[in-house]
């Protein structure tokens, strides 16, 4: 090929000019200026990527000795990591986060409502109202059986009828009893005689000395049924006649006891009024006029309950109830009144005695009844007043 000639680089074409290609119009000095300036920037892409991978590698390196220098601290100090005190602000933040303060807290969301535990932990009743309601509070024994009542005035007890008189269905009951005691010791006794009969009728040996050892067990089995028979018949022969006043056993708050002087009983409800003359004896008093009891107020009760003496149990007033037999107006709680309150105290929290534990529901835990004291006023109206 002749020096002089060129080719182009587009099209291969061969020339002498070396101006612009005549095949394809190529012009060779912008062309030889593009390939120059594409050179140049591939070799600045060079040297710029070159410096970062050196970088790179010093992060690199860097970061593994910082790592390696913690791994060394952590392992020197136990495993426990330093960590530098947090600042003033920090710590007030913290607070603020897990700590309310109390203006944050609405006042409604820290009370309870009635009734609550913190207010029965709190002194509930009047000071000395209970003191005062168990030294007017009595224990009453009868020969039939024991409860409990108040002094509702001077030288006045009120306490439940049945307390005092004895039911005639219970009258029937153990004059039942006492009479199926009596015929079967009668016919224990004619059993003894024949087998002594028998006894006679055999001849000396093994069976008369067996017949011998039966009598004598059934004898002594009948020397102990005797004597409880013989305390029924003189039960029951004090139980038929009407009870008088003297036959009332009143066991004051002290311990001391005393007969009552006279007995009223109520015809409409279950009460009974005795008059017991003692000086200087408190009493309990009825709430003013207008002052009602109301639903969830706290009340107690105060009697003698399986003979414990001057116990005292707490509860509250439930609601008011009308019994459907007879239409009497009662006092529901749920303190609790168990055998032995009847006739005692149902008080409020200032010590005003708002009725008469009378009885218990049936098959029940927390539903008992008082008769209202409005109603013990209403009966004994001359003697009250």
């Amino acid at each position: 090929m002749n020096e002089n000639k060129i080719r182009c680089p587009k099209c291969q074409h061969e020339q002498e000019g070396q101006v612009e290609c005549e095949a394809c119009g190529l012009i060779f000095a912008r062309y030889n200026r593009f390939q120059q300036k594409q050179k140049d920037q591939e070799e600045m892409l060079l040297t710029e990527k070159q410096p970062p991978q050196k970088s790179s590698g010093r992060l690199f390196q860097a970061a593994i000795l910082v790592i390696a220098t913690a791994a060394v601290t952590w392992y020197f100090s136990g495993g426990k990591p330093q960590q530098p005190p947090p600042s003033h602000n920090a710590i007030e933040q913290t607070n603020n986060a897990t700590v309310p303060q109390p203006s944050s807290v609405p006042l409604a969301s820290i009370q309870s409502p009635r009734p609550v535990l913190q207010n029965a932990q709190a002194p509930a009743a009047t000071p000395g109202a209970i003191e005062h309601a168990r030294n007017a509070t009595v224990s009453i024994e009868t020969p039939w059986g024991s409860g409990s009542g108040f002094f509702v005035k001077e030288n006045y007890i009120v306490t439940n009828k049945h307390v005092v008189e004895l039911n005639q269905e219970e009258l029937k009951k153990i004059r039942a009893k006492v009479e199926t005691g009596r015929e079967l010791i009668e016919l224990e006794k004619q059993k003894i005689r024949q087998m002594r009969q028998k006894m006679e009728e055999l001849p000396e040996g093994p069976t008369r000395k067996q017949f011998a050892i039966i009598i004598q067990q059934h004898e002594e089995e009948l020397g102990k049924n005797l004597p409880p028979l013989e305390q029924a018949e003189k039960r029951l022969k004090a139980l038929k006649r009407e009870i008088q006043p003297g036959d009332i056993k009143i066991i004051m708050a002290n311990g001391s006891e005393q007969t009552a002087n006279a007995l009223l009983l109520s015809d409409k409800h279950d009460l009974a009024l005795l008059s017991l003359y003692v000086n200087d004896q408190p009493f309990l008093k009825r709430p003013p006029q207008n002052t009602f009891i109301q639903q969830g107020d706290k009340v107690y009760t105060i009697g003698n309950p399986s003979g414990l003496r001057n116990t005292v149990t707490a509860g509250v007033f439930s609601s008011y109830r009308k019994r459907d037999t007879d239409g009497a107006i009662l006092l529901q709680t749920d303190a609790p009144i168990n055998p032995g309150n009847s006739g005692g105290p149902l008080i409020d929290e200032k010590g005003y005695v708002r009725g008469v534990n009378t009885m218990i529901l049936l098959d029940t835990e927390g539903i008992g009844f008082a008769i209202p004291i409005e109603t013990v006023y209403e009966e004994f109206h001359s003697a009250l007043y």
